[in-house]
């Protein structure tokens, strides 16, 4: 049942979004338990800045994310990448707490 209502959710999803809604995809690592983050391969643009775009599903999974591992270092041991830092300040603007970020 809770896949099914995971599901219809995601279907709703899809079918509000608006045709200027953001592409680029956040990979919220299946929501893992994780020791190390993995960097973000896209930059989310300037669409998912608008309160007005921000999508329910896709928001939780960012605060889901960042308020879990944002402190944990990257599995390569480098520092954010500008796609990550991108994420990180979505995160933030949402109303996340900045002390969940590394």
């Amino acid at each position: 049942m809770k896949k099914l209502i995971v599901l219809a959710a995601l279907a709703l999803a899809a079918c509000s979004t608006s045709p200027e809604a953001a592409t680029a995809q956040f990979d919220d690592e299946q929501q893992s338990d994780i020791s190390c983050l993995k960097h973000q391969d896209q930059t989310p643009g300037e669409t998912y800045f608008d309160e007005g775009n921000w999508d329910t599903v896709v928001s939780l999974s960012i605060l889901r994310y960042y308020t879990s591992n944002g402190t944990k270092p990257y599995c390569d041991g480098k520092e954010a990448t500008a796609a990550d830092q991108g994420w990180r300040r979505l995160y933030v603007r949402m109303g996340a707490d900045q002390t969940n970020l590394r």
